[in-house]
């Protein structure tokens, strides 16, 4: 059942957000009464945590929302929620940590981290979502236990240099300007496979972002010897905005099409709207002022919170969202009358079909199967226009 779909009268009997850092023995069992354990791996503090604090806030507050209306099946979610910063050892010994907590699932964060933990995951049996869409995570081959909600990086870089190469008659030059870690490579040869499979009469030249700058004016230089009118951001919104200041400070005659974790508000309001203006945004999870059906449940929610809905950004949704379908399939396995075991869970998301989002999340429907853990490969794409992300394009698919 999807989020928009379940009633808001409980809330005012609301019985709060359950977090705690400490362990517990929590039964598994179907007819079981013991809040269900899940484990957030989050970054708050380290080098994206300016999307990964928003989306942490997300989860949060689909756990304190869900819980009001009844929890799972009548139980009570407990997220056991820390900050890693962004360092892989920290990811590994949290891991661990929940391990003994005795979680049912856990929510991650990054991709270095996340395809780290992948072989741990796999041999734990412990279903495992997170922020990355890195595409090797969706074959069950692989990754057995991982499962990515939205279209994976490749995907929206494929659909990325499709509408390049249409939006520049059929030929044209492309740089893009990646995060220096896993995270930030994980499409970039792909795209290159992308232009030959497709023959794309596309130049494509791939450059490092060096964390810590204050600007990128040697990047861009590089990029205008390319000859490139098109720059692609694998990376997240603070340095996206600082490309998007420097190219509108050298009056250089460039578009940024920035992909998921710099496609949000945040870019635009920290480059400027002045700034971000036309400026491409690939983003499978639909922002709050595209107005989708599956926002009025976070619009309800906020309002009877009191929370500022400038403050809840996409980030905050695609948190929001990718809590509602690990819940699902949770759900599921209690309906099913099945003991609340990582296999048990991971056969519910297989098996359960699409879950409908009310339009947010790819097309409208993630869907997993046993041979695929890509939920959706359809992406929204939006321009930077008055200050606001407006849609062009909905559910494009490479």
């Amino acid at each position: 059942m999807s989020a928009r779909t379940r009633s808001l009268a409980a809330m005012a009997a609301a019985s709060g957000l359950l977090l705690t850092a400490c362990g517990g023995n929590s039964s598994d069992g179907a007819a079981s009464d013991q809040p269900i354990k899940i484990g957030i791996i989050a970054d708050l503090t380290g080098a994206t945590g300016d999307v990964g604090a928003p989306y942490n806030d997300g989860m949060k507050a689909y756990i304190d929302w869900r819980n009001s209306d009844g929890g799972i099946e009548g139980r009570q979610i407990e997220a056991l929620s820390n900050d890693y910063a962004y360092e892989v050892p920290k990811a590994e010994s949290l891991y661990k940590q929940y391990l003994n907590d005795e979680v049912v699932a856990i929510q991650g964060w990054g991709t270095g981290d996340t395809e780290a933990l992948s072989a741990s995951v796999g041999n734990d049996e412990l279903p495992f979502m997170s922020g990355s869409f890195a595409e090797p995570l969706t074959n069950p081959e692989e990754a057995p236990y991982n499962f990515v909600v939205a279209p994976t990086y490749s995907d929206q870089m494929r659909v990325a240099l499709n509408w390049i190469a249409e939006d520049a008659g059929g030929k044209g030059e492309v740089a893009v300007f990646h995060n220096d870690s896993p995270f930030g490579t994980a499409p970039v040869e792909d795209g290159k496979k992308w232009i030959s499979e497709k023959k794309l009469d596309l130049g494509y030249e791939a450059y490092a972002m060096p964390g810590g700058k204050q600007n990128y004016v040697g990047l861009l230089a590089q990029a205008k010897k390319q000859g490139a009118k098109y720059i692609v951001i694998q990376n997240v919104a603070s340095p996206a905005a600082l490309v998007a200041k420097d190219i509108a400070a050298q009056k250089l005659d460039m578009k940024i099409v920035c992909l998921n974790w710099c496609a949000n508000e945040l870019f635009i309001d920290s480059a400027g709207a002045k700034v971000a203006e036309g400026h491409l945004l690939i983003q499978p999870f639909a922002p709050m002022s595209a107005d989708k059906e599956g926002h009025k449940v976070i619009t309800d929610y906020i309002k009877a919170k009191g929370i500022d809905e400038k403050k809840v950004g996409t980030s905050w949704v695609q948190g929001w969202y990718a809590m509602d379908i690990m819940a699902g399939g949770i759900e599921k396995t209690l309906k099913d009358g099945d003991d609340l075991t990582g296999a048990n869970i991971r056969k519910a998301l297989e098996t359960m079909g699409g879950q409908d989002t009310g339009g947010v999340v790819g097309d409208g429907t993630v869907e997993f199967t046993a041979e695929s853990h890509r939920g959706s490969s359809a992406t929204g794409i939006y321009q930077a226009k008055g200050g606001k992300m407006v849609e062009v394009q909905a559910g494009a698919t490479p």
